[in-house]
Formats: C-alpha cells, structure tokens, sequence
C-alpha cells in the first residue's frame, strides 16, 4: 500500500509540477504579449490621433460663407442664408447656415421652430422643427434624434439682438444618391429649395 501511496503522491506532485510549469509559460507569454502589447499599446495610442486626423474637416462645420445655396428672409424679423447641405460617409446630409436679426430690436425664435414633439420641446428652443421636402422621392425628412431623443441640431438659442447673426446646423437622414435638391421648410417662413453636395 506504500508503494501504492508513494506512487499516487509522485503523479499528484508531477501534475502539479505540470500545472505550475504551464502557469509560468502562459504567464512568460503573457509578459512578452505584454511586451508586445507595449508596441500594440502604442499602435493603439497612434491610432487616436488617427481618428483625430478627421478633426480638421470638423472644423469645417462652420458654414463655409463663400457659397449661399438659399437665402430665406421671413415677416418675423429673421433671415436664414443656407450656405451648405453636404452628405457625409455615415448617411447623413448636414445642413448649416446663418439665421440673422434683420429687425432693429432683439428678436426671439419663434416657438414653432422646435418642432411639436415632445421630447424635443424638452430641449428648449431649436431648429428640431426644420424639414426637408424630396419632391423626386416623395419623402419628408425630419431633423435627427439622438437615443435620448434630443435632436441633432443647434439648440438653446436665445434672444438675437438686431443686425446680429447665428451660425446654425441641423442634421437628416440623406436622401437617395439620385435626389440633388430638396425643399427645406421651417415654420413661419418662406420654403426655399437647396441644392446637395
């Protein structure tokens, strides 16, 4: 029975020898990953800057002024200048301009501007109820929402004192490739048509 016992304590001490030699191996592969890893982390820092190398076209998100697709002047005192409609990769066509005070007192965007949701009545006053007209595809496109459901335009804005402008964004869904103009429509004032890029 010793000999019985003796020989099941050397496979138990064998085995555990084992166990020990595969755990400093993974551990010594583990430390050269981490080695290595040390370059991949690198490579993972490098690659921030890279997703940061778009940065300079996102600070083209100030509307490019040299260039007015629609000029929109309204009874209430307000004048929007459409200067882009771009589409970008993600499917979304952006469109930015300026909204000005053309009256010469302080001047408030009108409530009927945030749109009648009312989840985007939450965030107070916007551009939330801009639309776009496709008339080719027979579709209206409204104003993106977040999950939260805040709309992805320039909101919180305030009174605008005379002769004094706001640059403003507002975010759609793209329409097809093959539709080049929509007709943009804001309430209370004149609907304009605008040609995409």
């Amino acid at each position: 029975m010793s000999n019985r016992y003796g020989a099941k304590t050397r496979r138990a001490a064998a085995a555990a020898l084992v166990v020990v030699a595969l755990t400093v191996s993974l551990t010594a592969c583990g430390g050269d990953d981490n080695g290595s890893g040390g370059k991949d982390s690198d490579k993972s820092t490098s690659a921030p800057p890279g997703k940061d190398e778009p940065k300079p076209s996102e600070g083209n998100t100030v509307p490019d002024t040299s260039k007015t697709l629609a000029t929109i002047n309204g009874s209430n005192g307000f004048q929007i200048t459409i200067h882009s409609a771009a589409r970008d990769a993600g499917g979304f066509l952006t469109v930015s301009g300026v909204l000005k005070n053309t009256s010469g007192q302080r001047q408030f965007p009108p409530l009927q501007w945030n749109g009648e949701e009312s989840q985007v009545k939450r965030t107070g006053p916007s551009f939330a109820g801009m639309t776009l007209i496709d008339k080719e595809g027979k579709k209206r496109y409204y104003v993106l929402r977040d999950t939260d459901g805040f709309p992805l335009t320039t909101t919180g804005l305030s009174g605008v004192d005379a002769g004094k402008s706001v640059d403003f964004f507002a975010q759609f869904p793209a329409p097809p490739d093959t539709t080049s103009k929509v007709d943009l429509q804001l309430p209370m004032m004149p609907t304009a048509t605008i040609e995409i890029s």
